[in-house]
């Protein structure tokens, strides 16, 4: 299995602030510049399933395999012959919140895809994270104003 991962610590954040985006998976388009649409129907919850738009790229069923609110979720996206997990934590360490993107792929044909897919998410995960910290600020700036 190819593994890699991406995590920041930032003060000021809640877990359940940046959950709170990262489950609006119907808006990661408003904060994350390469995503054209992700569409959820339902709870955000294990099992689920919502249809994601790269752009530039093709449409993507992917499902939320696990899920801990305000602790972590992991979606999972089936290819032919393999399978690619990420994994997304919001780790607490006293005034402190660590967010931590792992991608891992595994299967028959995980190197094509790895190549194809993986490695690309994995060269973006700073930006995503970035602009996820951005987000939840926004959204707490705004909220103390209201």
């Amino acid at each position: 299995m190819w593994t890699k991962s991406y995590s920041k610590k930032v003060k000021g954040l809640k877990a359940e602030d940046v959950w709170k985006v990262w489950s609006d998976v119907n808006h990661w388009h408003v904060w994350q510049t390469d995503v054209e649409y992700a569409k959820l129907e339902g709870e955000f919850t294990a099992g689920n399933s919502f249809l994601f738009k790269p752009k530039g790229g093709p449409k993507i069923n992917i499902e939320i395999f696990k899920l801990e609110t305000n602790k972590y979720f992991t979606d999972l996206t089936r290819f032919p012959l393999a399978k690619m997990y990420g994994c997304h934590e919001f780790i607490t360490h006293g005034d402190t919140l660590e967010i931590k993107t792992t991608m891992s792929i595994e299967g028959c044909l995980s190197f094509i895809w790895r190549k194809l897919v993986a490695e690309g998410i994995v060269c973006s995960l700073q930006d995503q994270t970035e602009s996820l910290i951005k987000r939840v600020a926004t959204l707490q700036a705004e909220s103390k104003q209201s």
